[in-house]
C-alpha cells in the first residue's frame, strides 16, 4: 500500500504542464523582429508534499516531499516581424526527500523537444492603446527513451503533442496590459512496458491514449522603468477532455484526467547599459485539482537579444 501511494503522489507532478522558461516565449503576446533573435537559460524547482486522488487532498505520507529540477535552454528567432519560431529542451531531475519510501531509483534525462510558430495576426492602435492578437502551433515529442509509466520517476507522460493557441493583449499608453489566452492540446498515444492496464475498463494493449486537454490563460501585467522592467500577474486553467480518476492507493496512469488551477507571479528586467541582456524570475502554485499535485515552483534565468544577421547582410538579401 505504501508504495502505490508513492507511485501516486510522484507521478502528479508530471502530470501537470511544464513551466516554460518566460523570456520571449510562445504563450505571450512579444514577437522577435525580423532577423533578432533570443536565447533564454532556464532553472526552475518545483516541490510538493501534498496531491489531490481524484477530488481527494492527500499527503506525501511514505515519500514526504517530491522534487523536481529542470534547465530549460530555448531560443526564439525572427523568421519576419509577424512570424516568430521557437525551439526548447528540457532537462530534468526528479528526487524525493524519502527515497527509500519507493524502492525506486531516481531519473534525469532530456524530456520533450518542443517546435512551435507564433504569429500577430493583429496589431491595432485605438486611441493611445494597443490591441494585439496572436495565434501559435506546437509540436513536441519526446526527446529520449523515458518510461511514461514507471512511477513515481518518469520525465514525462511520453507522447506527442500538438498545441493551438490563440492570445489576446489589450494595452495602455501607461504600460498596464491585460492578456487572455485560449489553449487546445491534443495529445497521441504512449507506449508502456505492460500488455494491460484499467482505464474505466480493460486494455489489452501496451499503448495508453493520453487525454486531450483545454488551457484557460488570464494575466495583468505592467512595463516600468522605460520598458527596462516587466512583471505580471497570472491565472492558468487547465482541464483533461476525458480520462479517468486515480483508484485509491492505486499507481496512477497516463491516462488519468489531469485538472488544476495555478497562479503565479512573473518579473523580466532588462539592464539598460547591457544592451540585449536580461534576468527572469518567477513563481507559481497550484491551488486547486484534481489527479494532480499540489505544488508550487520558482524559477529564474538569463535572457539575451541579438541581431543574427548585420544590416548589411540583410539589405542584401
Amino acid at each position: 500500500m505504501k508504495i502505490n501511494i508513492l507511485k501516486t503522489a510522484l507521478f502528479l507532478l508530471y502530470s501537470m504542464l511544464a513551466s516554460e522558461g518566460q523570456c520571449q516565449s510562445p504563450n505571450d503576446a512579444l514577437m522577435m523582429k525580423a532577423k533578432q533573435a533570443c536565447i533564454l537559460a532556464d532553472y526552475n524547482y518545483t516541490s510538493f508534499n501534498r496531491y489531490w486522488e481524484g477530488s481527494l487532498n492527500r499527503e506525501n505520507q511514505t515519500i514526504a516531499r517530491v522534487m523536481r529540477s529542470t534547465v530549460l535552454p530555448m531560443a526564439a528567432i525572427g523568421i519576419s516581424d509577424r512570424l516568430n519560431f521557437f525551439i526548447g529542451l528540457p532537462h530534468i531531475s526528479t528526487s524525493s526527500s524519502n527515497p527509500n519510501g519507493g524502492k525506486f531509483k531516481e531519473v534525469s534525462g532530456f524530456q520533450d523537444l518542443s517546435l512551435s510558430l507564433k504569429y500577430n495576426w493583429l496589431n491595432k492602435t485605438i486611441g493611445s492603446s494597443e490591441l494585439l492578437g496572436l495565434a501559435t502551433f506546437g509540436f513536441s515529442t519526446p526527446a529520449s527513451n523515458y518510461l511514461s509509466d514507471y512511477m513515481p520517476y518518469s520525465l514525462g507522460l511520453g507522447a506527442p503533442e500538438l498545441t493551438y493557441r490563440v492570445i489576446m493583449q489589450y494595452k495602455l499608453k501607461n504600460g498596464l496590459y491585460v492578456r487572455g489566452a485560449g489553449s487546445y492540446l491534443w495529445r497521441g498515444y504512449t507506449k508502456i512496458e505492460r500488455e494491460y492496464y484499467y482505464n474505466n475498463g480493460s486494455y489489452y494493449t501496451p499503448w495508453m491514449d493520453v487525454p486531450n486537454a483545454i488551457n484557460v490563460e488570464g494575466v495583468v501585467g505592467k512595463w516600468l522603468w522605460n520598458n527596462s522592467l516587466q512583471i505580471e500577474a497570472n491565472l492558468l486553467s487547465s482541464q483533461s477532455l476525458s480520462g479517468d480518476d486515480i483508484r485509491a492507493y492505486n499507481a496512477p496512469v497516463p491516462t488519468n484526467k489531469v485538472n488544476m488551477n495555478r497562479i503565479g507571479i512573473f518579473a523580466h528586467y532588462f539592464f539598460p547599459k547591457l544592451k540585449g541582456l536580461g534576468l527572469i524570475a518567477y513563481h507559481q502554485g497550484v491551488i486547486s485539482g484534481r489527479n494532480t499535485a499540489q505544488a508550487n515552483t520558482t524559477g529564474m534565468g538569463i535572457t539575451y537579444y541579438f541581431n543574427y544577421l548585420k544590416s548589411s547582410q540583410v539589405n542584401e538579401n
